[in-house]
């Protein structure tokens, strides 16, 4: 997949089959629309073209509504490569870029560099200053220029249409299952290991606290998770929050990486949440929580045997 973050850079490109949106998370509904995507390129051998936004526009039009996006730019770059695209370019999202009416956009880009042949679209687009541009009128815009105009329907869960912001909700009220469900694969957080309060050395069990790069960390509490690091894949206990036993004021992320001993400090490393067991409580001593840590990593390993 090539990554084009200037479009003018973009040359000898043959009336490819495009798609536009922010991609947060690429769930189930997202997948729907580029497998779609791939499938109908290949069909027409022409190249398949993820267009998406960095930064997300609302942290450009409206800092104060944008939310927490559940993927950093690294991991959606990832996801949309997986998927099969030919290009995904990422275009730098500005004030200037936001004010322009929906017929220039699709004028400038869709027409002039990209010489779409066909655009696919989730059933909730909308494009534009605003977001004044409709589907039906991009399907007019695309009678007028040239290109045939497809519309992904809702994806659906259990009745429930799959979309970025239940999903933001569910793993912030740590419903990690739920947002797994919609996902198609468990909420994952990465960052690096940095030096922490060394709380969990002193009770049996070593963890390692991590800088996280995300943006939504879920809700406080202690959770199964699997650990990344390298190559390798371990089980972890993960505990967030403050460590109120301990009357610590600052929030933390960290792991206790079952079967794993050794300095990792400065290290990359990834997490899946695979099930939340319960909240933070806080403990009489530092005895009774390491009789409860013992229970959960006890009970961690028996969910990801």
């Amino acid at each position: 997949m090539r990554i084009i973050t200037d479009i003018k850079k973009l040359k000898n490109i043959r009336s490819p089959v495009v798609t536009i949106g922010n991609f947060d998370g690429i769930h189930r509904g997202h997948r729907k629309v580029l497998d779609a995507v791939r499938k109908r390129a290949q069909q027409l051998n022409v190249p398949a073209v993820v267009y998406t936004f960095e930064p997300h526009p609302l942290k450009v039009v409206a800092p104060h509504k944008s939310p927490p996006l559940l993927t950093t730019l690294e991991e959606k770059i990832g996801l949309i490569k997986a998927s099969g695209i030919d290009y995904l370019i990422l275009a730098r999202f500005t004030k200037e870029f936001a004010s322009q009416h929906p017929k220039k956009f699709v004028e400038d880009v869709l027409v002039k560099q990209l010489k779409a042949k066909e655009v696919w679209v989730g059933h909730d687009y909308a494009f534009g200053k605003g977001r004044a541009g409709t589907i039906e009128h991009l399907k007019e815009l695309g009678n007028k220029f040239g290109f045939k105009v497809s519309v992904i329907p809702a994806c659906k869960k259990r009745g429930l249409i799959v979309s970025s912001s239940k999903i933001r909700e569910y793993v912030k009220d740590g419903k990690i299952k739920q947002a797994a469900s919609l996902l198609a694969r468990p909420y994952a957080v990465s960052g690096k290991v940095v030096k922490g309060r060394n709380v969990g050395k002193h009770l049996g069990f070593p963890t390692a606290n991590i800088s996280v790069h995300n943006e939504l960390i879920p809700k406080d509490g202690i959770y199964a998770v699997r650990v990344f690091l390298g190559k390798k894949i371990y089980r972890g206990a993960a505990n967030i929050g403050f460590a109120p036993t301990f009357h610590t004021s600052k929030r933390a992320v960290e792991v206790h990486i079952i079967g794993f001993n050794g300095n990792i400090y400065g290290k990359k490393m990834k997490m899946e949440f695979i099930e939340r067991l319960r909240g933070e409580k806080t403990f009489k001593n530092a005895k009774d929580l390491a009789i409860q840590i013992k229970k959960d990593v006890e009970g961690i390993k028996k969910i990801l045997k």
